[in-house]
């Protein structure tokens, strides 16, 4: 099978993140959270008090940041300045800004350089809501992973340390809202590339989807 450069693709919950990883192990290829990097910059905007709408402050925090994404026993860790800051972008707070800050021009232009470099020596995985639309429009297979709204709420309310006293509700609500965030912007919104093949989780397993995409990655090779 040829080198490839795959695309995940969808919205917040769908699995994206499991599937991409797992998919990037079956196929001996890296896995790349492009989430991680825009949760990266939000952070750092966090640190610096930096509002999201403040494009000029913006421009001088991209300037300044070093973002790294390395392969560890536990998934990819995202480094910034030489710390390790994984574990602090996994909370509500930092995605909803995330979300906010991947609507600016000047953010996405600073991360496009960096994700197409990690693409160039293709037999990579990546995984985002903008893959397959302007990061690698040529990509040599395209997936958008969705599920239903609901289903992804109880997933993501699963997955959060419960002592943070978010109810099931609220993350369906903070789902939602993001959603209509990321697929109303300007600039790169949330949707399926032309070319891309659907795949809804809602009633599978991620060893289902895995499955499903590999025999399409195959066809293709």
């Amino acid at each position: 099978m040829k080198d490839m450069v795959v695309t995940i693709d969808g919205p917040a919950g769908a699995g994206k993140t499991t599937v991409s990883r797992q998919l990037a192990g079956r196929l001996g290829y890296r896995y790349v959270d492009t989430g991680a990097l825009y949760r990266g910059v939000a952070h750092a905007a966090r640190e610096k008090s930096i509002e999201p709408t403040d494009d000029d402050a913006l421009s001088v925090l991209c300037t300044g940041l070093n973002l790294e994404l390395v392969a560890s026993e536990n998934g990819s860790r995202l480094i910034s300045g030489g710390v390790d800051i994984t574990d602090q972008i996994r909370t509500p707070e930092i995605a909803m800004l995330a979300s906010a800050v991947s609507a600016r021009p000047v953010v996405r232009q600073f991360l496009l350089g960096l994700q197409r470099r990690l693409g160039a020596e293709k037999r990579a995985v990546f995984e985002g809501r903008d893959m397959g639309t302007v990061v690698f429009p040529e990509a040599d297979v395209k997936f958008f992973l969705s599920a239903d709204v609901a289903e992804r709420a109880r997933r993501r309310f699963n997955e959060m340390p419960h002592e943070n006293g978010l109810t099931l509700e609220q993350v369906e609500a903070d789902i939602r809202r993001r959603d209509e965030n990321d697929s109303t912007r300007k600039h790169a919104p949330l949707k399926p590339a032309e070319d891309a093949i659907m795949v809804d989780s809602t009633d599978r397993t991620p060893a289902e989807v895995i499955d499903f995409m590999l025999g399409h990655i195959r066809d293709r090779g």
